[in-house]
């Protein structure tokens, strides 16, 4: 599938149409998706429409949008009017959207064609797209590996040709982790620069939708789309959407990137190599490479395991079998509320679930919940200092390429533990972003990470190009 940026512009120029390009998708989504299980829903009579309005406008001399009738995949965590909605997550199968989220409008305003909704892990809890109620998504590049989680669908999307572009959510890694393992770019944009409203909450001082793509121009066009202020979001940066494409070829010459010792430490030896790799292409493109080390970093994983299950303890309380999505009946109301939660969770979401409502608990509020928000503020410190010293930092994005199915679902620590080097980011409220540089075991992507300060898009996408050439990649 041809680039998104590529689509628009044949789109608007009349080379192609919305219509004949959401064919394309439709076709690859029928052909591809039972084996790889990727779209939960797949609208099609919706994406028909949108294509020819956006032919219809192009015909009138309009202007059709930045995403002219490019074909855009959405997580399942994101609200579109009348289309079912569930998070992965039997405890909404069935449930309508009442309204669309702010980037919902916004990409349909931009003229993209909406073709549905991908599969992820539940209320995206989960780093390999194991834990839908609705089946693990594959990966692609190898169907018996994850495509990483929690916006595994999304990814999957993506490099399965699907889509040229997707929409998922990243409280801990859920846009980078599986951009990385699919071989795509993934970005975190800074907390607040894109709309939460009309996204179903994991972890609300956590959460930020971000851009899934397969180059870096055409994440810098989504995010430009969805980015910038909205009234509807009380945590919605005050800014208009920052200009990103324009700036996508300003380099990295004079920049001072941090290589962060403890962002690659205890990665299998090839993503350490192409980490430094990574560095070296930096260095040859004008950047000094600093070497730095912040063991605040190291504290990121139990500090996010109390945070963001503390969070989720209290938004997930509203699902509770008389508002809205599944009902289980019983005798009363306790019996019913604890009946349908029996069902309509799964175990990663139920041990979360009774994880934080244990942190938040009295006599333990202090020693685990209190504590890790000291940490918070400490890891927020630690990112402050380390950029009065370097412009970026670099680093690994997982430990390993996709691993096969199974692998870790015994053992939550060890799934956990693939979130270790994008969790600090979203502890801070910062940017960042996965790009593929070389591949490792079996021929797969290795995906290295550039973080930034907050409303840094422009430079992470700028040296994140770097890196994309420097791999040989158009």
């Amino acid at each position: 599938m041809r680039p998104a940026r590529q689509i628009a512009h044949d789109v608007q120029s009349g080379v192609t149409t919305a219509e004949s390009e959401m064919a394309t998708s439709l076709a690859a989504i029928r052909a591809k998706n039972e084996e790889f299980n990727v779209f939960l829903y797949v609208d099609e009579a919706g994406a028909l429409d949108a294509a020819r309005r956006v032919d219809q406008r192009v015909a009138n001399g309009e202007p059709a949008g930045a995403l002219a009738g490019v074909p855009l995949a959405l997580k399942d965590n994101l609200c579109q009017v009348g289309i079912p909605t569930t998070a992965g997550s039997r405890i909404l199968k069935g449930w309508l959207a009442p309204y669309n989220a702010t980037v919902v409008d916004r990409v349909i305003a931009a003229g993209a064609v909406v073709m549905g909704k991908t599969n992820m892990d539940e209320f995206a809890m989960g780093s390999s797209t194991e834990t839908s109620a609705y089946g693990p998504t594959r990966n692609p590049l190898d169907p018996s590996r994850v495509p990483g989680g929690s916006s595994g669908g999304s990814a999957a999307a993506v490099a399965a040709e699907m889509t040229p572009l997707a929409l998922g959510s990243d409280t801990g890694g859920s846009i980078r982790q599986p951009a990385a393992l699919c071989g795509l770019v993934g970005l975190k944009p800074t907390y607040g620069l894109v709309s939460r409203y009309g996204l179903i909450a994991f972890s609300s001082s956590l959460d930020q939708i971000g851009p899934l793509a397969t180059n870096v121009a055409d994440a810098a066009l989504l995010l430009e789309v969805i980015a910038g202020h909205d009234p509807l979001d009380s945590t919605s940066l005050p800014e208009p959407s920052p200009s990103l494409v324009a700036h996508l070829d300003d380099g990295v010459a004079g920049k001072r990137v941090g290589l962060v010792r403890e962002l690659f430490e205890g990665a299998e030896g090839e993503v350490v190599a192409a980490v430094h790799r990574a560095a070296e292409a930096l260095r040859d493109a004008g950047a000094t490479i600093v070497e730095l080390s912040v063991p605040e970093f190291r504290l990121g994983l139990s500090a996010y395991y109390l945070i963001a299950p503390a969070e989720a303890s209290s938004n997930l309380a509203r699902y509770d079998g008389v508002r809205y999505g599944l009902r289980v009946d019983a005798d009363d109301v306790a019996a019913m509320n604890e009946a349908t939660r029996t069902v309509g969770f799964g175990a990663e979401v139920k041990r979360r679930i009774m994880l934080g409502t244990y942190a938040l608990s009295a006599g333990y509020y202090d020693a685990y919940y209190g504590q890790a928000l000291k940490v918070r503020t400490q890891m927020i410190d630690a990112f402050k200092r380390a950029y009065q010293q370097v412009d970026l930092l670099l680093g690994a994005t997982t430990p390993s390429v996709a691993f096969k199915f199974g692998a870790k679902t015994s053992n939550p620590m060890a799934m956990y533990l693939s979130d270790v080097f994008t969790i600090p980011t979203n502890l801070a409220g910062d940017a960042a972003i996965s790009v593929p540089f070389g591949t490792g075991e079996a021929d797969l992507p290795i995906g290295v990470q550039l973080l930034g300060p907050g409303r840094s898009e422009a430079q992470l996408l700028a040296a994140a190009r770097v890196l994309e050439l420097a791999d040989g990649r158009p």
